[in-house]
């Protein structure tokens, strides 16, 4: 498994080995003690799964404290652009965002800790995106910011895509500021 770095240093890519011949592939897609070497020692607790048509988008989605969350997100069919955003005030890179392209073809992984809005718009039909948590939800803890705020101005690639009604009409980052 090799990491990736992107431009917040606490969001990182795994990418695994995978290990592929005339009958398939095979690859870890977790492996606990890879994952401490890369720094990530968090307990998952709950594990989820979601599948999308192409141009539905999924988020910007979080969890406040005592229920926070880490995600160890993936692809497993399709493909996504995967965004996440620092919501932790005290951070240099707080309100940064970065993306990165998942896919079922690259099996790369995406860890992103807690304090972190998290998001996805799917770009393949039937795809299908799993991820690890860890800390239960807790509907009274989540939280989302509109997936156009202005203030960040996310680079989607898409004016139009599927929104549930919630996702739709969150609020967007700076209503949002005294309440984490």
């Amino acid at each position: 498994m090799e990491l990736i770095n992107t431009d917040i240093p606490d969001v990182i890519i795994l990418k695994p080995s995978v290990f592929g011949d005339s009958r398939g592939y095979f690859f870890e897609s977790y492996q606990q003690e890879k994952l401490r070497e890369f720094g990530i020692e968090a307990p998952f607790v709950q594990d989820n799964e979601s599948r999308s048509q192409k141009g539905v988008l999924r988020g910007l989605h979080f969890q406040k404290p005592p229920f926070a969350q880490g995600k160890l997100v993936r692809v497993i069919k399709g493909a996504v652009l995967d965004v996440a955003v620092d919501l932790r005030q005290n951070s240099p890179t707080f309100g940064k965002w970065v993306t990165m392209t998942l896919t079922g073809e690259n099996k790369w992984l995406c860890w992103i800790p807690e304090g972190f809005a998290h998001g996805f718009l799917t770009l393949e039909d039937d795809t299908i995106f799993t991820y690890k948590c860890t800390n239960y939800y807790n509907k009274a803890s989540e939280g989302a910011i509109r997936w156009n705020d202005p203030d960040l101005n996310i680079a989607w690639g898409t004016d139009h895509p599927i929104l549930s009604g919630k996702d739709a009409e969150a609020p967007l980052l700076k209503q949002l500021i005294n309440t984490f």
